[in-house]
């Protein structure tokens, strides 16, 4: 069964209006979560806003944000302050204008979500906006209330629906030529290349999601069914000991592709 909506609205290009629903498209339910317990009696324990200087417990009343404007020197704001800035919350992804795809570059995207028609009627408009801008190579950009901030939206195509990415701000993002100026622009042997694009083949496999499995999690789960049942959790396999350093990288990649060559084990 497909997850509930989070988000409700409407997507708007000029004149054009459906009803749309968004989901996230990432989930961190399976994730093994873990509570603090007092090993003594086995209670959960609790946190508790204390103040620094003098230890003491403060009340949820007593609590208020503070902006550092000094070593140890804080200006308060009230929560009706705060507020006073909010954005109202739209309900209206009005597409304000297209880009090509490729422009736009991995590290402005921030949070990704699934967009779908949310009325059988607003159906065809939906799909009349999805495929005009798979068919012209484009992306749509907009702005949109997430997350208690206003946030600029990117609209991609995606086989019957929109992907929704919210994109990062402008001072998110590290320029980097203060990391990458220092980088020699020497160019590579051409055989050692050769030779590492051989060894990129012979890796080469096909995209899965199997691909990117979490084995810290998968070895926390044995833990836990170990311990349900009472019993000892399996040992911890020891990696292989590690090769010697190899310092000429001919002969690095020679050893590499020799390795690779080799058929796998059965049962791989």
């Amino acid at each position: 069964m497909a997850p509930r909506s989070f988000w409700k609205g409407y997507l708007k290009l000029s004149l054009v209006t459906c009803p749309v629903a968004m989901m996230p498209a990432t989930t961190d339910n399976e994730k093994v979560r873990f509570h603090t317990l007092n090993r003594a009696t086995g209670h959960r324990v609790l946190s508790q806003y204390v103040d620094a200087e003098t230890g003491e417990a403060v009340e949820d009343d007593e609590q208020v944000k503070g902006y550092e404007r000094g070593e140890d020197e804080y200006l308060m704001l009230e929560d009706d302050e705060i507020a006073s800035v909010a954005l109202e919350s739209t309900r209206t992804i009005d597409i304000e204008m297209f880009v090509p795809a490729d422009d736009i570059g991995w590290i402005w995207y921030d949070k990704p979500h699934y967009l779908v028609p949310d009325d059988p009627v607003g159906e065809e408009a939906f799909s009349v906006i999805r495929d005009a801008m798979a068919a012209t190579g484009t992306v749509g950009i907009s702005r949109l209330v997430l997350y208690r901030r206003e946030r600029a939206v990117m609209l991609k195509p995606r086989e019957n629906g929109i992907e929704l990415w919210t994109l990062r701000y402008g001072d998110e993002i590290r320029d980097e030529a203060l990391y990458f100026e220092g980088v020699g622009d020497a160019k590579a042997d051409p055989k050692l290349t050769e030779m590492m694009e051989t060894l990129i083949r012979e890796r080469t496999r096909p995209w899965s999601p199997a691909l990117v499995t979490d084995p810290v999690q998968e070895r926390l789960l044995e833990i836990i069914a170990a311990k349900k049942k009472g019993r000892k959790p399996p040992a911890r396999k020891e990696a292989p000991a590690k090769e010697g350093n190899v310092v000429s990288i001919m002969d690095a990649l020679r050893r590499s592709i020799a390795s690779e060559s080799k058929p796998a084990p059965k049962g791989r």
